[in-house]
């Protein structure tokens, strides 16, 4: 049976695989964002679109690029932690 010492930890491992999944993605954002943010603030053009593609642009080369990091940090999380525990390990 799972005790709460195990639960709580693995939610602890869980949620800490999700930000470390998560940085790169958000960080590309936040850059991308404020950058064209800049240069919209400094030549006052406001289009939506100069907004949103770039960003999008911007995350799926980064999604892209770090796909691997993203997808050996999950496996290993779910073999290492979650597997065993639903085995009964």
């Amino acid at each position: 049976m799972l005790n709460e010492v195990i639960f709580f930890d693995t939610l602890r491992q869980g949620l800490w695989v999700a930000v470390i999944v998560s940085v790169p993605i958000l960080t590309v954002a936040l850059v991308a964002g404020v950058s064209i943010g800049l240069v919209q603030a400094l030549t006052s053009i406001q289009e939506m679109t100069l907004t949103f593609v770039p960003k999008l642009a911007a995350i799926v080369v980064v999604f892209w690029v770090s796909m691997g990091f993203m997808t050996h940090t999950l496996v290993s999380f779910f073999q290492d932690r979650l597997i065993p525990i639903i085995v009964g390990g």
